[in-house]
């Protein structure tokens, strides 16, 4: 069974056609690069294989489910949008716990320090989120995605608006955790130089349409 499976995905809004036909697989353990400029239709793509938006035709699964009914295969997704949606006003240790709460995890505390070492951030968990740099908080919403022990992970555009040691040092992580953890990555991305470094595959979107899919090299 493929990771994901979009066949022939069609998207409108109103007059307007963010996807036309939109046709990919990823296999289990890819780092899979959706490359493509602004307003290609990446995000889009994403919140329908997430369940978030239905398509106007065609299929989105993740590992042969239909995210948007079935609800139970959710907790094997993890997700980092390019806003994080932290509480920016809690310590980074309350919000762990928070949506680990939230989310039903069994034994949370336990589970919150376990990503808290994942990301490189032990010691950081008195902090209060608003006083952390861009990249640390990306590293907390990269946390809170794993706290379900993921098999897939959906990144979109995770390292813009870093400066080039962050994107580095995050890169290197997503790359760690998804060979340590055999975690599929499906990552949004407008960066040539990202997915051309970590992605073993990619597919180009522009305008809707996949253009080029295959193996990166």
């Amino acid at each position: 069974m493929k990771a994901i499976e979009v066949d022939d995905l069609w998207k409108t809004f109103g007059e307007r056609e963010e996807l036309r036909g939109v046709s990919l697989e990823v296999e289990k353990g890819d780092i899979f690069a959706f490359l493509g400029p602004n307003g290609a239709g990446k995000t889009t793509t994403m919140r329908i294989l997430l369940g978030l938006l239905r398509p106007s035709s065609g299929t989105a699964l993740v590992c042969g489910q239909d995210l948007a009914t079935s609800t139970e295969f959710r907790r094997k997704v993890g997700v980092l949008f390019e806003r994080h949606g932290l509480y920016e006003r809690l310590t980074v240790r309350e919000n762990l716990d928070y949506f680990a709460k939230l989310y039903g995890v069994p034994r949370w505390p336990g589970r919150t320090a376990e990503v808290l070492g994942e990301v490189g951030l032990q010691g950081r968990e008195q902090d209060r989120v608003a006083e952390l740099s861009t990249g640390l908080k990306r590293r907390v919403g990269l946390a809170r995605a794993l706290l379900g022990e993921p098999e897939l992970l959906f990144l979109d555009e995770p390292t813009s608006s870093l400066d080039p040691q962050a994107q580095r040092d995050f890169r290197e992580l997503i790359v760690s955790l998804s060979r340590g953890r055999r975690l599929t990555v499906f990552l949004n991305t407008h960066n040539l130089d990202e997915a051309q470094r970590i992605c073993n595959r990619v597919a180009i979107l522009d305008h809707g349409r996949v253009r080029l899919i295959g193996r990166a090299e």
